[in-house]
């Protein structure tokens, strides 16, 4: 079983990569859940076709797979809240209008 550094570095390897495009990006919940060797996380973006959502995503440690859970848009007000905290991946330049649309 992997301890709790080593699934969040594991689930680094899989998430950074795929999030990088809309960064800048705010970790805004993660859950832990041991004994599937997962975590649940939600992250906050700017998305290029639906504006700022709260997406949410689970990492399976044993299979080494992202899965995407959905996601629910967020109001202006409420994300610059999170934008004053440190992002999870920053962006010197966002480049919103040429993320991928997924």
């Amino acid at each position: 079983m992997s301890t709790v550094d080593d699934l969040k570095r594991k689930r680094d390897v899989k998430a950074r990569p795929h999030l990088e495009q809309y960064a800048p990006v705010w970790i805004l919940q993660e859950d832990l859940f041991a004994e599937d060797e997962s975590i649940q996380f939600h992250v906050l973006f700017q998305h290029n076709l639906h504006g700022w959502v709260n997406r949410r995503y689970r990492y399976d440690g044993f299979n080494d797979t992202l899965y995407h859970k959905g996601q629910t848009l967020v109001a202006e007000d409420a994300a610059l809240q999170h934008m004053l905290e440190n992002p999870y991946i920053a962006a010197r330049v966002a480049d919103i209008p040429n993320a991928y649309g997924g």
